[in-house]
């Protein structure tokens, strides 16, 4: 035989991602064609911009790869939302697949990739490499700890701005209508919590009992940087994982093991075991590793069992469920430092090595463990808002709202009657944005908004007088909800009253909301209603009802008169309207002053989100005997706006 015959019947790699992690992989393809392994027939790779990348052709998709050789296996080294679609085309094209973790972010996903693995035949091998290490089995053998009854993933890694800057994908739980769920559990972090899985018998989603978290954020994006995890395993084990990207420095990550007749620390990255107590001596052993290319490779050639077969992740994708249900609540401010500048600027979490070594030697949450910033509370369901059958708005109580952003009643998700979601709460920009409400920044020196305080000559200053706003009555009839809102001070002093009604209907263009505000002094003196407008920053009236959107494209915002964000921002007119194409689709949303002449507050380029200015140049003052009343008339309605401004 030729050495080109030869070389033909060697199995063809396609490696999909050539940057970035996708590199490990380059190295590790090339490594084994030298060893006359395989071949790599192409590299697909948009971003390259040329026709070849180190002498192999650049191509734009398996099928395209087809031409220059045999595509037996795709490596899939891509975005995580790529990675459902370039599987399934990979499988479809006839190929084995290396695909990188996570694998997928929901179960749904996931069972749509098994099944295409037994309809085509083909195989995905998860590019989890830490579950190729010797270790494991050697933990499963009992010959190190006995039998495993508990382990604990410990993981301190910081990263900076310029880490969440790296795509557009990077610390973002959707992008585009795809889960992404980007954070420390699922991805930077995410060998620890697969390790840990797996040193407890803990691989298909048949094997997972019960899972908790808890999800924090220090930094300004949506997914989590600081978090806990506890799974407990239908055989009663539990393993837990205690993560976080901001802490002082990088700490190789490892996994505490407990077992029956004594207890070890696997260096997963290094695949060593220390066994024993390191305060009283301990040995050290260094174990081989399983590449996972090879592997699949030789599960090609002769049968031998994957190391991470497809279907052993389902464990891990029931942890991103729970992850996908839970939303990362923010670290509040006096616990997080930061340091360095631009893309080096990087938060510190105050004590955050100690509460992860606490959390994984108690194998607990970090609320367990007495960490400050570990706010458990979440948002109660107080009422939902039904139109013609579709649940059009839910009215949470602010439960889940930490101090600073201060607590208050609120609608979110409020959605048009096909589904679209238009609200948008707690988003990475503005903590104490939440969904669709009445807040102001100065209720006599109280902050009732969130976020820092702005104070003449000082700008924005952070400082404890965030106010709450609770609901201690409430009655519903039919399409019309009134509750009595009761707004403290940080003492937990009564500093307004205000009496809330809300009326919904179906209308032509989809569905109508009415929200009335009427505000009450609680004694006999003049309360002052103000913000950041009245109290010297020109321009930035907010405060007063709020409506802060998801991310959208395609914004059109205007009056009757204006449009544009500039044009109608300050303006005051009868109406606003805002039409845009959000995650579910276009949907427009009319809001209609009744009684008042506030001008319009309105934020597009930064943030989308519009208001009524209650306090745009001076305050708004409420007198004894004389409520102060704000209505509103929201029209919700899918599809864009079509008629012109006039």
């Amino acid at each position: 035989m030729s050495t080109d015959a030869a070389t033909r019947t060697l199995p063809g790699v396609v490696l999909v991602g050539a940057r970035g992690y996708g590199l490990h992989h380059r190295a590790d393809i090339d490594r084994l064609a030298a060893a006359g392994t395989c071949t790599l027939t192409a590299v697909i790779d948009p971003a390259l911009g040329t026709t070849t990348d180190g002498g192999v052709p650049v191509v734009s998709d398996v099928v395209a790869a087809r031409e220059h050789g045999p595509v037996d296996v795709v490596v899939v080294a891509a975005p995580i939302p790529a990675h459902l679609p370039l599987a399934l085309a990979a499988l479809d094209a006839g190929a084995d697949v290396l695909l990188e973790k996570p694998p997928v972010t929901t179960r749904a996903a996931l069972a749509t990739l098994l099944d295409a693995e037994r309809r085509t035949g083909r195989v995905v091998q998860v590019g989890f490499q830490s579950l190729g290490s010797d270790a494991l089995p050697a933990f499963r053998d009992g010959s190190l700890v006995g039998t495993v009854r508990s382990a604990a993933a410990v993981g301190t890694w910081t990263r900076n701005q310029a880490y969440w800057d790296r795509s557009p994908w990077a610390g973002r739980r959707r992008v585009g209508g795809v889960d992404v769920l980007d954070g420390v559990v699922t991805n930077p972090l995410a060998h620890a919590v697969a390790t840990a899985l797996a040193l407890v018998g803990c691989r298909r989603a048949s094997d997972v009992a019960r899972v908790e978290v808890e999800l924090h954020r220090a930094n300004d994006i949506e997914g989590d940087d600081t978090s806990a995890v506890r799974v407990t395993t239908t055989a009663g084990l539990e393993a837990t994982a205690a993560l976080t990207l901001c802490g002082p420095t990088e700490v190789l990550p490892t996994v505490r093991v407990r077992g029956t007749t004594g207890d070890a620390v696997l260096h997963y990255t290094e695949d060593e075991v220390t066994l024993g107590d390191e305060t009283v001596g301990s040995t050290t052993r260094h174990l081989g590793r399983t590449a996972l290319l090879e592997n699949l490779l030789a599960h090609r050639a002769s049968g031998e069992d994957l190391v991470v077969p497809l279907v052993s992740t389902g464990a891990f994708v029931e942890v991103l469920e729970a992850v996908r249900a839970a939303e990362p609540v923010r670290i509040d401010h006096p616990w997080v430092t930061w340091e360095g500048d631009g893309p080096a600027r990087r938060p510190l979490v105050a004590d955050v090595e100690a509460l992860v070594d606490r959390a994984a030697d108690a194998r607990a949450l970090f609320s367990e463990v007495g960490a400050p910033w570990a706010h458990t509370t979440r948002d109660e369901v107080l009422d939902e808002l039904v139109v013609d059958g579709t649940r059009v708005a839910t009215v949470l109580d602010g439960g889940g709202t930490i101090a600073t952003s201060s607590p208050r009643p609120y609608l979110h998700p409020v959605r048009t009657l096909g589904g679209t979601t238009v609200s948008a709460h707690h988003p990475a920009d503005h903590d104490w944005h939440c969904g669709v409400g009445f807040a102001i920044p100065d209720v006599d020196g109280v902050n009732c908004w969130g976020g820092p305080t702005y104070v003449h000559d000082e700008g924005y200053v952070r400082r404890d007088d965030h106010g709450t706003g609770t609901v201690p009555r409430a009655e519903q009839h039919g399409p019309t909800l009134r509750q009595e809102v009761v707004w403290l001070g940080p003492d937990r002093a009564v500093v307004l009253h205000e009496d809330r009604s809300l009326a919904w209907r179906p209308v032509d263009a989809g569905w109508e909301l009415t929200w009335s505000s009427s505000f009450r002094t609680p004694g006999a003196e003049v309360v002052r209603l103000g913000g950041p407008g009245s109290n010297g920053r020109v321009g930035a009236g907010y405060g007063g009802f709020f409506w802060r959107f998801p991310e959208c494209t395609g914004i059109r915002v205007r009056t009757a008169d204006a449009e544009g964000e500039d044009a109608v921002h300050g303006s005051v007119a009868p109406w606003i309207e805002w039409s845009a194409v959000f995650d579910g689709g276009p949907a427009t949303i009319r809001i209609e002053a009744v009684g008042h002449h506030d001008p319009w507050f309105v934020r597009a380029a930064e943030y989308p989100a519009v208001g009524s200015a209650l306090a745009w140049r001076s305050p708004a003052l409420v007198s004894p005997g004389v409520p102060l009343v704000r209505t509103f008339r929201a029209t919700v309605s899918d599809g864009a706006a079509t008629t012109a401004a006039g």
